[in-house]
C-alpha cells in the first residue's frame, strides 16, 4: 500500500452517515457481498484510514464484479473516484483505496488466512446485511 504518500484529510473525517460509507455498503450488497464487516479506525491513531469495509465474494469472478460496482456506484452517487485499487490481476483480495475509506473484497479462504479483523482488533466492528 502507498501508506508513505497518501495524505489523509483529518478535517474531513468520515462517519458510518457519510455518503461515501453508505454508497459502498450498498454497492457491496447491490452484488451480493456476504459477510460485510465495517471497522471503525477512527479512534486509533496509527491508522491510514477511518474505516475498513471487508466482504467476501464466492468467486475470483465476484471479487471483480462487487469492485468494479463499487467504483461505478461510488462515482455515481458521490463523484468519488478511488485513490489506488489492486488486486483486480489476481481477484482473490481486490482493495478499492477512498483514502478515508479503504474497502477489501475477498474470497473466504483469504479473508481467513489474513484475518484483518483481528489484525485491528482496536477497532469497533459492525456487520452490516
Amino acid at each position: 500500500m502507498l501508506a508513505t504518500r497518501r495524505k489523509r484529510n483529518s478535517v474531513a473525517r468520515l462517519t458510518k452517515n457519510s455518503k461515501i460509507f453508505k454508497a459502498i455498503i450498498h454497492a457491496i450488497q447491490e452484488k451480493k457481498g456476504s459477510h460485510i464487516t465495517s471497522l471503525d479506525l477512527r479512534k486509533i491513531p496509527e491508522a491510514i484510514a477511518d474505516f475498513f469495509i471487508v466482504c467476501e465474494a464466492g468467486s475470483t469472478t465476484q471479487v471483480k464484479a462487487i469492485a468494479d460496482f463499487v467504483e461505478q456506484h461510488v462515482q455515481d452517487a458521490t463523484k468519488e473516484t478511488p485513490y489506488h485499487h489492486e488486486g483486480h490481476q489476481g481477484a482473490q483480495w481486490v482493495l478499492v483505496d477512498y483514502v478515508n475509506v479503504v474497502v477489501h473484497v475477498m474470497l473466504p479462504e483469504t479473508r481467513k488466512f489474513y484475518k484483518l479483523e483481528e489484525m485491528w482488533s482496536d477497532a469497533e466492528a459492525e456487520e452490516h446485511k
